[in-house]
């Protein structure tokens, strides 16, 4: 109903556009004809004033041809049915949310979507297995399953919710399939830069791709490695490159219309961080669990000091998780909000709707390159602090720092 009266107004004003914009740039373009002739700057200032005066006109005829539209259009709704409401924060989920296929757009009442495997089991139904498709965007149940807010349930003959089926949803969802994506695009691309250095060696300039990833993977060996972990660097890089740019490419594809936002949803960053938790345990020695069990200070006060090492054990992979999925999460949020506020306006005027337009489409590009560099930044700080509680775990590790045996270090700030 919105774009159906968008396109009706638009039909409208356009004959009035063009003429202005004819005028405007004829006029413009006669300036330095007229200037070379009269009296320097009088002419200008003439045609500047005119012009002035037919914007002015053609903005009035432009708002009273919206609002008699839309005075027009609320005379038919009344008449007829009301038009579904706009549900901004049901739009706002869905986009934050996984789903079962990749929804591209709707054209008219029609959705265009990219169908993704759905696969279920139940303990008294086994297993069952299909596309979306079958789903036909959640309007209709297939197999004994319906889709209910993004969610397959189990339904009886007569289409009503069963309570009494368990099912195990174990689809391939648009999270999962981004990662998938992702994860090969990861593997294709390092292994492609490590066959060129087999090949060519160390001596040789890299070109194309590898020249590219060359300064990102010096950066983070010189700056996270080496700075945190001293002579042990060598050990950590694999698993701190894979995270850095297992982040960076999800979080760069999440930036492509219609794909999934994976970077910013919980699931995603929580087993991130619970990996992050497993190799800082396992990198821990007896001095880090004395300084917790026995820190260094009086007797009074070692029982709130063991609580609070104690806690931040727990508290350092919470604030990864926390941390990754609140910034990638509300980026996404602002754009999305931004993109609504015009359709919000354009349901209570149609003025206000093309108004704020401009607007809102500036800010939200502002807000898309700005994303561009918070997913550099945020891959940097995951794997910057990964680094930094893995070095605390084994203490000793950056005492080393200092010694110059170490080439290119970097500055411990």
């Amino acid at each position: 109903m919105i774009f159906s009266s968008i396109t009706a107004q638009w039909k409208t004003i356009e004959p009035l556009i063009k003429t202005f914009f004819m005028l405007f740039f004829f006029i413009r373009r006669a300036n330095p004809i007229f200037a070379a002739n009269l009296i320097e700057g009088m002419v200008p200032k003439s045609l500047k004033y005119l012009s002035t005066v037919i914007l002015s006109l053609s903005l009035t005829l432009v708002c009273h041809t919206l609002n008699a539209q839309e005075n027009h259009a609320g005379e038919t709704e009344a008449q007829g049915e009301k038009s579904e409401k706009l549900n901004p924060g049901k739009i706002l989920m869905e986009h934050v949310s996984d789903m079962h296929e990749f929804h591209i757009m709707d054209i008219g009442d029609k959705p265009i979507s990219i169908p993704l495997p759905v696969i279920l089991y139940s303990p008294g139904r086994g297993f069952s297995a299909f596309m979306s498709t079958a789903f036909h965007h959640g309007t209709e149940s297939h197999d004994g399953y319906a889709l209910e807010e993004g969610k397959v349930i189990a339904v009886n003959a007569q289409g009503q919710k069963d309570e009494s089926v368990k099912v195990y949803d174990i689809s391939i969802t648009r999270n999962v399939a981004q990662m998938i994506i992702a994860l090969i695009l990861l593997v294709v691309l390092m292994t492609n830069i490590a066959k060129k250095y087999k090949q060519n060696g160390a001596m040789k300039a890299p070109t194309g791709f590898q020249n590219a990833m060359e300064p990102i993977i010096i950066f983070i060996r010189d700056e996270v490695g080496k700075s945190y972990l001293g002579h042990s660097y060598e050990k950590y890089m694999p698993y701190l490159l894979t995270v850095f740019f297992f982040i960076l490419i999800n979080a760069a594809v999440a930036l492509i219309p219609g794909s999934a936002n994976v970077v910013g949803n919980i699931a995603f960053t929580f087993v991130l961080g619970m990996i992050a938790f497993v190799v800082i345990m396992f990198n821990t020695n007896k001095h880090f669990w004395s300084h917790i069990i026995n820190p260094p200070a009086p007797a009074f006060v070692k029982p709130i000091l063991f609580i609070v090492e104690f806690i931040g054990i727990f508290t350092k992979p919470f604030a990864l998780i926390i941390r990754l999925f609140a910034n990638m999460v509300a980026g996404h949020m602002i754009i999305t909000c931004l993109i609504l506020i015009i359709f919000i306006f354009g349901a209570m005027s149609g003025v206000a709707g093309y108004g704020f337009s401009p607007i809102s489409l500036a800010f939200t590009i502002f807000i898309y390159f700005i994303e561009i560099l918070v997913v550099f930044i945020q891959a940097f700080i995951f794997t910057n602090l990964t680094a930094l509680f893995i070095s605390q775990a084994f203490e000793g590790g950056h005492d080393t720092i200092d010694d110059h045996s170490i080439p290119n270090d970097a500055i411990l700030v």
